[in-house]
């Protein structure tokens, strides 16, 4: 039998702006797609410094994990996708504030570009409480 797919959506992170959902859940596991540095309730793409953009992205990420009933204390792994790796240490920095003593799994992939000039994108896959 196949387990049931569900969408996971919210107003409260940026709506999709192609043919892919904010998260799946299946099996109470959420993954949830790459997210930007834009501000959901405005729409306002944040350019600033890395550490804005940053916070931002896990903003969003937090947000979309709640609307799928889990938290970043069940997140398993993240990929974190920056321009330029010489922003590591400043993006570091951030995502250790944002998760404290929990540490998932991680995958960080220099790129060249991301969408619209951010430095940033990270994407996670998380437990659900049942």
């Amino acid at each position: 039998m196949i387990s049931k797919v569900k969408e996971v959506s919210t107003q409260n992170a940026p709506k999709p702006a192609g043919h892919y959902s904010q998260a799946i859940v299946h099996n109470n596991i959420v993954y949830v797609s790459g997210q930007l540095p834009i501000d959901p309730k405005t729409g306002e793409k944040r350019l600033g410094s890395i550490e804005e953009q940053t916070e931002q992205v896990l903003k969003n990420l937090s947000e979309i994990l709640k609307a799928a009933g889990s938290n970043i204390n069940q997140v398993i792994k993240t990929t974190v996708y920056v321009s330029d790796i010489e922003l590591w240490g400043r993006v570091n920095a951030v995502y250790s504030r944002f998760f404290g003593e929990h540490r998932p799994a991680r995958a960080v992939v220099p790129t060249r570009n991301l969408h619209f000039g951010f430095q940033i994108e990270i994407e996670a896959i998380a437990g659900v409480s049942k």
